[in-house]
């Protein structure tokens, strides 16, 4: 478990970046009976469960809920104040709303009154950004720290399914050595991973998917009870260098490869390099002795060397190079707990000959996964990423868009697809995802704040967006075309 809760990187874009965009001032006094909306706070998820009902939240504790399919709306009763981050309907009046230091509300009235659902995240402090409710008794919910909870009864009990790290784990050597000692002691040590949304086809169809930071996507056939990582396919690849025994330098031919590999992959700021350096096994005989295989670390990081000079003249930021199987110079601090911790390292780094693979990591930011059937499925990210699955979501491929702004939401129905993020981004997809288009004229609204979240009810006819300053946009034609309902008129500022 973390000593203190910190929202990641991708939360930081999101969500700080929307309350920093605030145009009200903030008010810290309680507002938790329902009625008229006085102050129109930034709005961070919707649900959308049938044609007339409609659930909005947001910051500072906020619930919006319309009955009547978006024409009046109201302020729901909530016990708190913290930010609410994502919201799920299971149906006209049972859904759950999480947020801020693990927050968990459930509503049995449409949204008009809610009460708190005390679980292990609020004991922890950990950040929940994503809900879905399956049926009235089944909901799963994802957020920081690899947060997986789920909730069969109700949300009486909420059980603890998150992400953790043993000693096979590759980030077990990034802990912290008090979190090592616990994990050798069998204690929980949460993966250090931002779990971003969770999305579930209705009954009968039991597939889910959940997707977050570093390109994380796991997918279930079974609403949830096991989980698998999908694999997001890039057509960027490089073969390996190899190299003579003994030898660090590469020659002239490779390092015009490794030029090549990089100019290709320059643009695209959501992929990283991978750099990983490999030994004969009879370099790792004569200079990797398991009383001072210094020798040997020290070929391992001068190839690594050679290719990261390449890349960085070529223009690559050293924030985009990972070289995870570096050699671990402290090995000695490992040993008494974990005596083959070297051996392990050694057999892994054993090739049939030298050489230095140089690969894409797939790591994009992802915010919002959906899918229109078990099949085909649309995934929004960090810099314009838009991901599609032909396969229910086993793999995965880039399809391009022509900004780098952040895309935080994006659905798809009857063919259709539409993605919207920061800074008033909106593009429209006539394929199903495969290619996309800005809005032409009379099909979306002028606007020039971020929209953070979109649902549509079951029927795919009806759709809503909300956003900055309790912005709501609504669709009645299958997203063809969208109107803004809320603020009021009179209260929108200019």
């Amino acid at each position: 478990m973390p000593a203190s809760p910190r929202i990641p990187a991708v939360a930081a874009l999101a969500l700080a970046a929307a309350l920093a965009g605030a145009c009200h001032n903030l008010d810290l006094s309680p507002r938790h009976a329902p009625g008229e909306i006085d102050i129109f706070d930034d709005l961070f998820s919707v649900s959308v469960p049938d044609p007339d009902h409609i659930v909005a939240v947001g910051y500072h504790g906020a619930v919006y809920y319309s009955h009547d399919g978006g024409e009046t709306w109201r302020k729901g009763a909530t016990p708190t104040n913290r930010s609410l981050y994502a919201v799920s309907m299971a149906d006209t009046t049972h859904g759950w709303v999480v947020g801020q230091s693990g927050t968990i509300l459930r509503t049995g009235d449409g949204g008009i009154s809610w009460s708190e659902q005390p679980n292990l995240k609020m004991e922890e402090g950990s950040h929940l950004f994503g809900v879905h409710a399956l049926d009235r008794q089944t909901a799963w919910a994802v957020g920081e720290w690899g947060s997986r909870v789920r909730t069969v009864d109700g949300g009486a009990t909420w059980t603890d399914h998150s992400l953790t790290v043993d000693q096979l784990h590759p980030m077990f050597v990034w802990l912290s050595i008090p979190d090592q000692e616990k994990v050798r002691r069998g204690e929980k040590v949460y993966e250090d991973v931002g779990l971003n949304d969770v999305f579930c086809l209705p009954a009968p169809l039991s597939s889910c998917w959940i997707v977050g930071e570093f390109g994380y996507i796991f997918r279930s056939d079974d609403r949830g009870e096991t989980w698998t990582r999908g694999e997001i396919l890039g057509e960027i690849r490089m073969d390996p260098i190899s190299l003579p025994y003994n030898e660090i330098e590469i020659g002239e031919q490779d390092r015009e490869r490794v030029e090549a590999f990089a100019e290709e992959i320059a643009e695209q700021n959501h992929l990283n390099i991978l750099i990983d350096p490999f030994a004969s096994p009879r370099e790792i005989a004569e200079f990797g002795a398991p009383e001072d295989p210094s020798e040997l670390f020290d070929i391992l990081e001068a190839r690594i060397a050679e290719v990261v000079v390449v890349l960085e003249e070529a223009g690559i930021l050293s924030d985009r190079l990972r070289t995870p199987n570096k050699p671990p110079w402290d090995f000695e601090d490992f040993l008494d707990d974990d005596p083959g911790f070297l051996s392990r390292y050694l057999q892994g780094r054993r090739a049939e000959e030298p050489l230095i693979r140089v690969g894409v990591i797939q790591n994009p930011y992802l915010f919002d996964a959906t899918f229109g059937s078990a099949r085909t499925g649309l995934i929004a990210g960090l810099g314009g990423v838009v991901l599609r699955s032909e396969d229910g979501g086993e793999s995965w491929r880039y399809h391009q868009t022509d900004r780098k702004q952040a895309l935080f939401s994006v659905m798809g129905t009857d063919g259709r697809a539409i993605a919207v993020g920061e800074k008033g981004l909106v593009r429209f997809s006539d394929d199903g995802g495969l290619s996309w288009r800005p809005p032409a004229d009379g099909e979306f609204p002028d606007v020039f704040t971020f929209m953070r979240d979109m649902s549509f009810d079951r029927s795919g006819q009806v759709g809503a967006i909300v956003g900055q300053t309790g912005m709501v946009l609504r669709s009645r034609d299958a997203g063809v075309t969208w109107s803004q309902v809320l603020p009021p008129e009179s209260r929108r500022r200019g």
